[in-house]
């Protein structure tokens, strides 16, 4: 609620109070229960983004440049969806080199490698790149790597700055990215930030990152360009997700999209219950 958010802000300590299943509840009830308590766990944690040695507490959307050090209490986040990556459906539209976007997403322990690295085409900063799944998934953070521009490259390059992210679409070309509205957008620190980690930036609303079966990423423009403003080129180094699986496939997933999208049919009331996806 408001309130618990306001008090929340105000440092005051969180009190949930919120319905508890019964036992006579149905299994789907129960499930309803359970999947709202989580997001309700989610959506109150503090706005972080974590590095490999300690968590850094994000300023508010509207403070830019800066970042609060804090205690380092663990990665509790989630853990890497790489396994469930659908690696044979992975695409990227003006990669320089074929197969650079699939290869930046690294094992997690190549995640400071500078290469293999994805480089979009010169004087061009876009990318868009899409991650399939192997199963429903539920996205909790994006870690986005790259390197300070540098002259040891064919061409001019820079670290992305601002980027798009699209839950469920399989359908997306630049034209339609530049216009049509994202689940998220993110404007990602520079790489100096965070020279020897990387950051989970947290997806939000949750609710838009639940149960999808793909994430395409739009990279709109970069670091680059300096004072004359000319568009270079962008290099990312390592792309991470984190969050977890429901072990689901995708194509079950896609039917009970369907079926959700057909409810206004059906006479039962609340058969579908109040859903968290949007």
């Amino acid at each position: 609620s408001n309130s618990t958010a306001h008090d929340h802000d105000r440092g005051h300590p969180h009190k949930c109070n919120t319905a508890q299943p019964k036992p006579t509840d149905t299994f789907e009830q129960q499930q309803q229960h359970q999947q709202q308590q989580q997001q309700r766990e989610w959506n109150n944690q503090p706005r972080t983004i974590r590095t490999n040695s300690t968590t850094l507490i994000m300023d508010p959307p509207e403070c830019h440049g800066h970042s609060h050090d804090h205690h380092d209490h663990g990665d509790d986040l989630g853990l890497s969806l790489r396994p469930q990556i659908d690696f044979d459906g992975v695409t990227c539209l003006n990669e320089e080199i074929v197969g650079r976007g699939k290869a930046v997403l690294k094992l997690h322990e190549d995640r400071l490698s500078v290469e293999p690295a994805l480089i979009s085409q010169e004087d061009d900063p876009e990318l868009l790149l899409h991650i399939p799944f192997t199963e429903a998934v539920t996205v909790y953070t994006i870690s986005v790597r790259s390197v300070d521009a540098g002259n040891d490259r064919d061409f001019p390059v820079a670290p992305p700055r601002n980027i798009k992210l699209f839950a469920n679409r399989d359908d997306l070309d630049f034209e339609t990215v530049r216009e049509l509205a994202p689940q998220m957008e993110l404007e990602l620190m520079p790489p100096h930030h965070f020279v020897d980690g990387t950051i989970d930036y947290p997806l939000r609303p949750a609710g838009r990152f639940q149960s999808i079966s793909s994430l395409t990423i739009f990279v709109a423009d970069n670091h680059g360009g300096g004072d004359d403003d000319e568009d270079v080129a962008t290099i990312i180094t390592y792309i991470g997700l984190k969050g977890k699986g429901t072990r689901a496939k995708r194509l079950v997933v896609e039917a009970v999209y369907e079926a959700r999208g057909m409810k206004k049919d059906h006479k039962v009331e609340g058969e579908f219950g109040n859903q968290q996806f949007l």
